[in-house]
């Protein structure tokens, strides 16, 4: 994917941090962008994906939704699905920016401070986390845990969001790759292989994705280890009884490996029939968060993450992606994402926690994760 218009990418960054929202995004194996764009009022805020039942438009919710990090609904006052259309629906503010009658935006987007990054720190507070978690799982009373951390980074002084959003178009041809900004949520990017909830009319389509090495060479490992095995049977169970409740004609391959960016995965697919689209919230409600995000039982698992992890994931492991009962719907996992500051940005990660998982080996995985975005900060 190329640049659009010197001026069209000149509005997209001035965007961010205006009073407009928007998300702009690429699904995986395609190469055309898509703009959602909201030019009137704010987002509509909603509490639980159950009021999302008949709802259309560009859904972004937090891992818990709260007053700061509300779940969000952007309307599509404006659309393009390439960059031609794209350039139509800016057409009004390309005339601004021309005229000189459309300022460059310095506001800060979030209340969050610039840090210096200390390694050390991070990793002595990671495995603090860890102990906490892993304790609880080797007396049973979880079956899965998922730990994530987060990070931060310097971004370049010429750092331009829709450049990095191409560069991540580029690199990541697997991935569902987005750029979402509202006022009310800052600036969020990401690049996710984790589909929830993709389909239209009665036909549907969700993953089990859980385990992760990282690639070696161009060839796809053949064997994982018991600790990745069964951490992707516990998603993958999780899924498949719940589609049993609700869905029907259910369709399962896997696991298999899968790659994404510098990593595999493992990862089995469902198809199923859906007879009502017009309750998709229903659905998402029993879905989300995955095991593969929080972990097992589910609601224990939720609450203890909250409780225990030690930062705020915000929209890092919420839902992402556009909704349309009566069309296409394209939701994922907001995983590899990165929330943009003025000059800095947090990078997130996580991995799923078994009673045989080593603090060591957590740690390296979620750095290689964030690598995913890490990479997309140089300019």
């Amino acid at each position: 994917m190329n640049l659009p218009d010197p001026i069209i990418q000149r509005i997209i960054d001035r965007m961010v941090g205006g009073p407009l929202s928007f998300a702009l995004y690429r699904l995986p194996w395609t190469d055309e962008p898509v703009l959602i764009l909201q030019e009137k009022g704010s987002p509509e805020v909603f509490t639980t994906p159950c009021e999302l039942n008949g709802k259309r438009g560009f859904v972004l919710t937090p891992f818990q939704a709260t007053d700061a990090h509300p779940a969000l609904l952007i309307r599509d006052d404006r659309t393009g699905r390439d960059w031609q259309e794209i350039e139509e629906a800016l057409a009004p503010y390309a005339e601004a920016y021309r005229a000189g009658e459309w300022p460059a935006t310095t506001a800060d987007l979030s209340d969050r401070p610039r840090e210096e990054v200390d390694t050390v720190t991070e990793k002595a507070s990671y495995f603090l986390a860890f102990h906490r978690f892993i304790t609880p799982l080797q007396q049973r009373e979880f079956h899965k845990l998922v730990l994530s951390r987060s990070t931060s980074c310097e971004l370049p002084e010429d750092f331009s969001p829709l450049a990095a959003f191409i560069r991540a178009c580029n690199s990541y041809p697997r991935m569902m790759v987005t750029l979402c900004y509202t006022p009310l949520t800052g600036t969020w990017m990401g690049s996710t292989p984790e589909i929830i909830l993709s389909g239209h009319e009665r036909q549907w389509s969700t993953v089990a994705l859980a385990g992760t090495m990282p690639l070696d060479g161009d060839g796809l490992p053949d064997e994982w280890s018991k600790k990745n095995r069964e951490e992707q049977a516990f998603v993958a169970e999780y899924v498949r009884r719940i589609l049993k409740k609700r869905a029907g004609k259910i369709d399962e391959k896997g696991p298999y490996t899968a790659r994404a960016g510098s990593l595999v995965h493992l990862k089995t697919d469902f198809r199923f029939c859906l007879k009502d689209a017009l309750h998709l919230g229903d659905l998402l409600e029993e879905l989300h968060p995955t095991p593969a995000v929080c972990g097992l039982p589910k609601q224990e698992a939720y609450d203890f993450i909250l409780q225990n992890e030690g930062h705020d994931r915000r929209y890092y492991s919420g839902i992402i992606g556009w909704l349309d009962p009566e069309g296409d719907t394209h939701l994922y996992v907001n995983l590899r994402c990165m929330e943009l500051h003025p000059h800095s940005a947090t990078l997130y990660a996580g991995g799923g926690i078994l009673p045989t998982s080593t603090a060591e080996t957590e740690w390296e995985e979620t750095n290689e994760k964030l690598k995913t975005m890490k990479r997309l900060t140089d300019s």
